[in-house]
């Protein structure tokens, strides 16, 4: 390459060989840079030669691999980590909710079937006390039939025996005393059997509240389980979700 042929053109050889130094050299191939290096040749006799030279011996250039930086890995990796542990606090907050009333029901389910088994026990001791003084009762009903059949029987046995003795007044008094004396001693045991059946009425009036009670205890069981099921079955949708 000569400096001093200012005035006159280049040739193509000329041009790839200033711009296969440049390129070797890392440096921008343009026309200025070329008609530097060769020192002569007009602007469009240049561009000519070297539109031809890029054309077949420009280098492609490789494209750049992509790569991120490992501190932005690292802050993208923690960043979707705590996303996730947001996006799914909701479904966490509802699954410990849905335990803790599933706990609570358990709970409250125990505590009414311990009512229901107390109150079945209180139930049957009422019944069985109600079935001892039943026996009770007729047994006194039995005992009062028969003392006043034998009153009475004896009375008239005593009425014949001391009219046919003697018709006199003060027999007849003495008579009228015993029989009011048997009148009294009837009359105290119809008392007791009367406050016999008012204790057997408050007996069955408290087996019945007792009935009654077991009844609202096995409603609010059933309630309760029915409960506990729906429960158990958002808490396994939720579980299945998450």
């Amino acid at each position: 390459m000569k400096t001093d042929m200012a005035h006159l053109d280049v040739t193509l050889a000329d041009v790839i060989e200033a711009a296969d130094t440049l390129q070797n050299s890392k440096r921008q191939v343009t026309i200025e840079a070329v008609r530097d290096l060769i020192g002569a040749g007009s602007t469009k006799t240049i561009h000519q030669h070297l539109a031809e030279w890029r054309a077949s011996h420009a280098r492609t250039a490789e494209p750049s691999i992509a790569e991120m930086p490992p501190a932005l890995l690292a802050d993208l990796s923690r960043w979707a980590q705590q996303y996730a542990h947001e996006a799914g606090a909701g479904t966490r907050d509802a699954l410990a909710r849905a335990e803790s009333d599933m706990n609570t029901l358990l709970g409250a389910g125990n505590e009414l079937e311990a009512d229901l088994t107390d109150a079945r026990i209180a139930r049957e001791q009422a019944q069985l006390i109600a079935d001892e003084r039943n026996e009770e009762i007729e047994r006194l009903t039995a005992e009062l039939r028969n003392a006043r059949q034998i009153a009475a029987d004896a009375l008239v046995g005593k009425a014949k025996d001391q009219l046919a003795i003697d018709g006199k007044d003060a027999q007849l008094a003495d008579l009228r005393q015993q029989l009011e004396r048997n009148v009294a001693a009837t009359a105290a045991e119809s008392d007791a059997r009367l406050r016999a059946q008012m204790e057997l009425v408050g007996v069955t009036t408290e087996r019945d509240n007792l009935a009654a009670e077991v009844k609202e205890l096995q409603i609010k069981l059933d309630t309760s389980r029915t409960e506990r099921s729906n429960l158990r079955a958002e808490l396994e949708g939720l579980r299945a979700r998450k």
